[in-house]
């Protein structure tokens, strides 16, 4: 597979990637910003618990963990 010199039907990669450029893509409104921040750090205070508690339970088991019947 090889590369293309030069425009491709007419159209340059300049002209493609001006339009990217250009594209706002969706805007959210402050309401909505605050709603993701809010959601985005209750999924952050989750995982750190679920990692706390894995940890906890660590301890707690101890290296008794590593001895069972195979």
């Amino acid at each position: 597979m090889g590369r293309a010199y030069g425009p491709i039907d007419g159209v340059s990669a300049d002209i493609v990637m001006a339009d990217k450029d250009k594209d706002e893509g969706v805007v959210l409104t402050e309401a909505q910003q605050r709603a993701r921040r809010s959601r985005s750090i209750a999924i952050a205070l989750a995982l750190a618990a679920l990692v706390i508690l894995f940890y906890i339970m660590t301890l707690v088991k101890g290296p008794a963990v590593l001895v069972r019947p195979i």
